[in-house]
């Protein structure tokens, strides 16, 4: 399954990485990843190949098949129970490194209110003691939803080193296959763009905040979640101002034409789209 799918990222789909050097960083055991969510299968799939590969010492590319002789075997996600007997593909992920779970808020397309089983959050933690576990804190595969308060017990409880995942794209591209569509202009730096653990305190208070964040697309709603980001938590920082234009900055590459932008060492190089179809 592993030659199949990283064909999928590595030839009919263009996988953009960024940051992958950090993975072999990362502790054996107690790693959360927190990430947003745009398909049931493709994100774990492609976070699977990325941590194995990063592991292998492939920065930010998936070049080379060696690595997946030399899988990571301790690497787990939470998955519903609904979705994981959804089908033949669902059931042989399932024995994978799924964490199944019981929906609190929905199941079978209706909304509900349950209570948390503590089996449930027993298995992640048996999980994060053994190794890494993904979660997808929004629980649902549309964009800008709440993220569900079960990941902050998780944290507080377990006390895991959380890293963040953004994943962008994949809904549009695995639509349409061959095609990987970038919404936004990337950007990649060594400046600390981001809001600080010592101005927003709480881990899920900061990823709403970035998924407002997200949400925003002109100057005028950038100045407005400003505004209630110091009436909120005081006054704004350096890294929040660098934060702010930094994403000013992609609108701009946006609006010209560039695919990506690399601010390093003082330096700034662009990168139009690499599409030979594209206008640009």
């Amino acid at each position: 399954m592993g030659f199949i799918t990283r064909r999928r990222f590595n030839g009919f789909n263009n996988l953009h990485i960024k940051g992958s050097e950090i993975i072999r960083q990362l502790p054996e055991k107690n790693v959360l990843f927190i990430s947003n969510h745009q398909t049931y299968f493709a994100d774990v799939t492609a976070m699977m190949h990325v941590f194995f590969a990063s592991l292998a010492g492939r920065d930010d590319n998936l070049n080379y098949l060696s690595y997946i002789w030399r899988p990571k075997l301790n690497v787990y996600y939470i998955a519903a129970k609904e979705t994981m007997k959804a089908g033949l593909l669902p059931r042989v992920l399932a024995y994978t490194g799924s964490i199944s779970i019981e929906r609190t808020w929905r199941e079978k397309g209706k909304k509900i209110n349950r209570q948390v089983k503590m089996s449930d959050v027993s298995n992640i933690g048996k999980a994060l003691d053994d190794g890494w576990v993904i979660t997808f804190p929004q629980g649902t595969t549309k964009p800008f939803a709440p993220v569900r308060k079960g990941t902050l017990h998780i944290i507080k409880k377990y006390k895991p080193l959380v890293v963040p995942i953004q994943i962008d794209g994949f809904r549009r591209s695995f639509d349409k296959k061959g095609i990987f569509i970038t919404k936004d202009c990337q950007l990649d730096t060594d400046i600390e763009i981001l809001i600080p653990e010592n101005y927003v305190s709480n881990v899920e208070e900061r990823i709403n905040l970035y998924q407002q964040l997200n949400k925003i697309n002109n100057e005028n709603e950038l100045k407005k979640f400003k505004k209630e980001l110091v009436d909120r938590f005081g006054n704004s920082t350096k890294n929040i101002e660098e934060l702010f234009d930094a994403i000013r900055l992609k609108w701009t590459g946006k609006e010209i034409g560039f695919e990506k932008l690399v601010i390093k060492n003082n330096q700034l190089k662009c990168y139009f789209t690499s599409n030979k179809s594209s206008k640009y």
